[in-house]
């Protein structure tokens, strides 16, 4: 079954999410969690969380010191992030709000963070979406400020590719009964990125080659 389908059913039950992207991804997830946090939070960094399901990134990041808006359209998995920072870090400097992407230029102020981060929501958006949402994220940061955002990406070679949607192609099927749509790993990520008005930006591929961390800065 694909990342998505499990991604989507994982989701209707916040409870089992982590454990679920566990196994989903095996340690990738948590290597990539701590990975964002260590390029963006350092103490008194304002930060923003753009789709924090159960809180992994925003609290990773809270734990380096700083502080953190996680923002989730789905309700169960913010009450699922919340009861892991009263578990985890209950004196951190988090707050949470249902919010979905789309929403960040209306709900916050220009220049109001210091990094935004996201992971595994950009491939849930359609292109247009995710060119709009990295605008609008852009005008967000502060001079200097960055973006890190990590998902699926398209594998760079064709054998790659192949290899791809030769064994999720059962998955497809199943995908489609299920959401009336497709897998959508996302294309030219770092182009993306780039051409929302971000500079210098990187990107750093992880095996097996189909996931991706991009960063750019506000210069």
């Amino acid at each position: 079954m694909s990342s998505f389908v499990l991604m989507k059913l994982l989701e209707s039950a916040p409870e089992r999410y982590d454990r679920g992207m566990r196994l989903l991804f095996g340690g990738l997830i948590e290597r990539v969690h701590r990975e964002i946090a260590e390029r963006v939070a350092t103490p008194q960094a304002r930060i923003l969380d753009i789709g924090c399901g159960t809180g992994g990134v925003t609290l990773a990041c809270a734990a380096r010191g700083a502080r953190v808006v996680g923002i989730d359209v789905n309700a169960a998995m913010l009450e699922v992030a919340r009861s892991r920072q009263a578990d985890l870090q209950p004196e951190a400097r988090v707050e949470w709000l249902e919010l979905g992407a789309a929403e960040v230029e209306d709900r916050f102020a220009e220049r109001s963070f210091d990094a935004v981060v996201s992971c595994l929501t950009f491939s849930e958006l359609y292109p247009e979406e995710q060119s709009y949402v990295l605008k609008a994220v852009r005008s967000r940061v502060k001079e200097d400020g960055t973006v890190v955002i990590a998902d699926e990406v398209r594998h760079p070679t064709w054998e790659g590719r192949l290899w791809r949607d030769l064994r999720r192609a059962p998955a497809a099927a199943i995908t489609w009964l299920l959401t009336q749509t497709g897998t959508r790993p996302v294309d030219h990520l770092e182009d993306l990125v780039r051409n929302a008005g971000f500079a210098h930006v990187i990107a750093e591929r992880l095996p097996p080659g189909d996931f991706a961390i991009v960063q750019g800065w506000r210069r």
